[in-house]
């Protein structure tokens, strides 16, 4: 399995192949996976924009994600995801988005959302596709494995494949 490093540095030779900018909208990842992006020399030329934002209100402020999801669904949620890659590419510009909530503990789980619950989002212009990962391990096992996932997606999308699953 490709590192983190390494599907950064593949992600922006298909970015750049596609002339495309890529944008993050990060929640339990706290700019993991920008930072990740942003480790690659030269990524100033694919990368655009990355937006950490922890509490709904930042959702909502930064991202315009509606504020009545929150209440609806939970952060943890397909749709948040949705609305936060919607957000990001509107606000950055990019055609490329990812976009990550989940709970990466040790608490703040339940028996409907455990800890290890994480929703991703991806979009290419107007396609969207989002998936649903339980993972394992403590909070950094956590957080890392999505930022994996986010950048595999990613880079998927960029070579013109199905970023989920399935």
């Amino acid at each position: 399995m490709d590192s983190i490093s390494q599907l950064a540095e593949r992600l922006g030779v298909a970015l750049k192949a596609h002339a495309a900018q890529v944008t993050t909208a990060e929640s339990c990842t706290g700019g993991g996976i920008a930072e990740a992006i942003t480790r690659v020399a030269g990524s100033s030329a694919w990368f655009e924009a990355g937006y950490v934002t922890y509490s709904n209100a930042q959702k909502t402020l930064q991202l315009g994600v509606p504020a009545e999801l929150f209440g609806r669904v939970g952060a943890v949620s397909a749709e948040v995801v949705q609305a936060m890659v919607r957000g990001a590419q509107q606000r950055s510009g990019a055609r490329y988005a990812v976009a990550v909530s989940g709970i990466a503990g040790p608490g703040g789980g339940s028996t409907e959302k455990p800890v290890g619950t994480v929703w991703i989002a991806w979009g290419d212009g107007a396609e969207l596709h989002t998936e649903r990962y339980l993972f394992t391990g403590d909070r950094q096992a956590v957080r890392q494995q999505a930022v994996a996932a986010a950048l595999h997606g990613l880079l998927a999308l960029a070579l013109g494949e199905k970023p989920v699953r399935g």
